[in-house]
């Protein structure tokens, strides 16, 4: 048998070709998040909130690696920012970044093998063990000589004068010095980064607090007349749309919002409750847009003028508020566009253009746009400019109708123009339509999304579809949830009585960062409903009406409490923390939410979901997720109800009632004194 030579002599028989021109990382960076779609769209962040970055930063063998992320607004040309990551466990770090600036930011997470962490951590181990550390002590002092000679850039003279010190302790042999676990900091900001693993830099885009967080108040302008005033029948303005704000801001809104001023078209005009034909007098659906007095640069005259718009923007703003505009695509036949551009819209063989259709619906008074045409380029910068338009009149909060029915796309290209040249501009979607398609539109660029809580109505389906929205999609979609809208008026508030009105506001309000409602009706506790769909009888989208706001039954107290209280309860106004805690009863809802900045009280809400009975029973709080040990004694402060609980370990009992408390919404307070309320026990029914 005839052995190969040795190694040193053997001939080579494999090619160095195809290898990596430098030496690769051995360090591995992946399951990067915050990412939508592997990078192809932006994620979401708000102006001033913690951002969460999270990677798996990990090597082969048991050396220590560190980690950090990398962040950047491509917007605004800012400097890069530089943040630690902190290890979580298995592998997996964290980072938490606050963005300075509205637009787009990337950025990066970059993990690297480091030398002397591995080092410390061997050494005192070996140390503890009682074992010989000489040779250790010999490594240490050359890691060290090496960073001094070439610190990173992060490195502080603070952080080389430590370094030195460390130095010159294991040069006497001192290895004890090594045990104190803030050199692993130190080590992170001096130590040179030797073949860094980085992963590919990802968007995200910031969008203004509002775009995240806010309640919402919806009105019809035209409705806004006093119910004094002569004739009854005599519709309100812009003007006294104003008038109505004061009312708005006392029940602590956010956003005031609207639906489309525009003139209304008389062709096929609907009538009241949605008739095919109109009576003289009747005036017509805001969505049927377009007339000789204009489209959607134009305001109908009955209502004001386009400096009403911007003065109603401005009467916001001086009342902390902000102005939301509905825009819907939607051409009634008395459109300019008809006229100016018939081939934006779709036509039927003998050449007449085609109704908006969604079988078995039509609707004859408008004609839906065409995005198929070949002057499509001309009616994207059209509706693009309707936009800015009214943007320049000081209105930077859209409600956008129905835009499942648009391209794609357009929005994608639409948004990304307005929001480039204006970041502070938010976006509503009102598209109650299949889930991917939502998704879609919150992913092209959308700031915020209608959704389907106004159709979830037990504890089940409520835990179910918020689990959703706090994991799966919380990354690109922002829920907006609204027990009712002018569209909307669901079997449960039909029926439900005030324990119904009572029970889905604090769900809407304490569920979701967003949420609305449309009033005065919701407010009043108005539920008379078209026979057979889930609609107002004589709807304002088809007559005007007036409401009497002074009505001792008034829901008024109970909005502005709850905003009151998402106001001063950061907690609520998060989405990824929320957790829920079984209950021996199917109809009561309980769950738990934490401040992210963790300086606000955790809150914890239970909710009885039906209306027409009492419920009763022992939740069982994960008292982890609160920040309580298992065990643990705590009081509990009803915000609502202004009633005070002491609560031991995890399984307490409760009962709501629709003759008296249909929910709790409690700060949880870790200690042994007795909390008193602000409200001086004070409950609202």
């Amino acid at each position: 048998m005839t052995l190969p030579p040795p190694s040193s002599t053997r001939p080579r028989t494999s090619s160095t070709s195809g290898m990596p021109a430098a030496r690769p990382s051995r360090t591995i960076v992946e399951a990067v998040s915050p990412v939508v779609d592997g990078g192809a769209f932006p994620a979401k962040a708000s102006l001033g909130r913690p951002t969460r970055i999270v990677a798996d930063v990990f090597t082969d063998g048991h050396d220590v690696v560190f980690a950090e992320a990398h962040v950047q607004s491509t917007t605004s040309g800012g400097a890069q920012r530089t943040v630690p990551m902190t290890p979580l466990g298995n592998d997996r770090f964290e980072a938490h970044v606050t963005p300075d600036t509205l637009g787009r930011w990337i950025y990066e997470v970059t993990g690297w093998v480091s030398h002397a962490e591995t080092w410390r951590r061997g050494t005192v181990a070996k140390a503890s063990a009682g074992m010989d550390v000489t040779v250790e002590a010999s490594i240490g002092s050359a890691l060290i000589d090496s960073m001094l000679a070439d610190p990173h850039t992060d490195a502080s003279d603070r952080d080389l004068a430590d370094l030195k010190k460390l130095r010159t302790a294991l040069g006497e042999s001192r290895t004890e010095a090594a045990a104190d676990a803030r050199w692993a900091e130190v080590f992170h900001r001096c130590e040179t980064r030797d073949a860094a693993a980085l992963a590919a830099p990802l968007p995200i885009d910031v969008d203004p607090l509002l775009g995240t967080i806010g309640s919402w108040y919806s009105f019809f302008p035209r409705s806004t007349a006093s119910d004094s005033d002569e004739p009854p029948a005599r519709p309100g303005t812009l003007r006294t749309a104003i008038e109505r704000l004061d009312h708005i801001a006392d029940m602590g809104f956010d956003v005031v919002y609207i639906p489309p001023v525009h003139p209304i078209g008389t062709t096929n005009r609907k009538g009241r409750d949605n008739a095919t034909v109109a009576e003289p007098g009747d005036v017509g659906s805001p969505y049927a847009i377009g007339s000789p007095d204009g489209g959607h640069f134009a305001v109908a005259p009955e209502l004001g003028t386009i400096d009403d718009v911007a003065d109603l923007a401005a009467a916001c703003d001086a009342r902390g508020m902000a102005l939301a505009l509905d825009i819907a695509f939607n051409c009634s036949p008395d459109h300019p566009w008809v006229t100016d551009h018939p081939d934006w819209f779709v036509h039927r063989p003998d050449g007449t253009i085609q109704f908006a259709e969604n079988p078995p619906k039509k609707y004859e008074d408008i004609y839906p746009l065409d995005f198929e045409t070949a002057d499509w380029q001309g009616l994207w910068a059209e509706l693009a400019d309707v936009f800015r338009f009214w943007i320049d009149r000081g209105v930077t909060i859209f409600r956008v109708d129905n835009p499942h029915t648009k391209s794609f796309a357009f929005w994608e290209w639409a948004i990304g123009e307005i929001r480039a040249e204006r970041p502070d501009v938010i976006f509503l979607s009102e598209a109650f339509t299949r889930p991917r398609v939502m998704q879609r539109l919150a992913k092209l660029g959308f700031n915020q999304s209608y959704t389907y809580f106004a159709w979830r109505h037990t504890a089940h389906e409520l835990r179910e579809y918020f689990e959703e929205l706090s994991t799966e999609t919380i990354d690109f979609l922002r829920p907006n949830v609204w027990p009712n809208t002018h569209d909307i008026l669901t079997e449960q508030l039909q029926h439900g009585g005030r324990p119904g009105f009572v029970s889905r506001a604090v769900l809407a309000a304490t569920l979701s960062p967003s949420w609305g409602v449309y009033g005065p009706v919701f407010e009043l506790l108005h539920t008379a409903p078209r026979v057979g769909v889930e609609d107002y009888l004589d709807s304002e989208k088809y007559e005007v009406r007036h409401w009497n706001l002074d009505r001792s039954d008034s829901l008024a107290p109970l909005l502005a409490r709850l905003n009151e209280i998402r106001h001063d309860q950061p907690a609520l106004t998060d989405l990824a923390s929320i957790t829920f805690h079984p209950c021996d009863d199917e109809s009561l809802l309980c769950f738990t939410k934490t401040d992210p900045a963790g300086i606000g009280d955790p809150v914890l809400v239970v909710v009885n979901v039906d209306p027409h009975h009492d419920h009763a029973g022992f939740v069982d709080i994960d008292l982890a997720a609160i920040g309580l040990a298992y065990g643990s004694e705590y009081d509990l402060v009803d915000r609502l109800g202004g009633v005070s609980y002491r609560w031991h370990g995890n399984r307490n009992y409760v009962e709501l009632s629709p003759n008296g408390a249909m929910a709790h919404v409690f700060t949880v307070h870790g200690t042994t004194d007795a909390q008193t309320n602000d409200d001086s026990g004070r409950t609202i029914r």
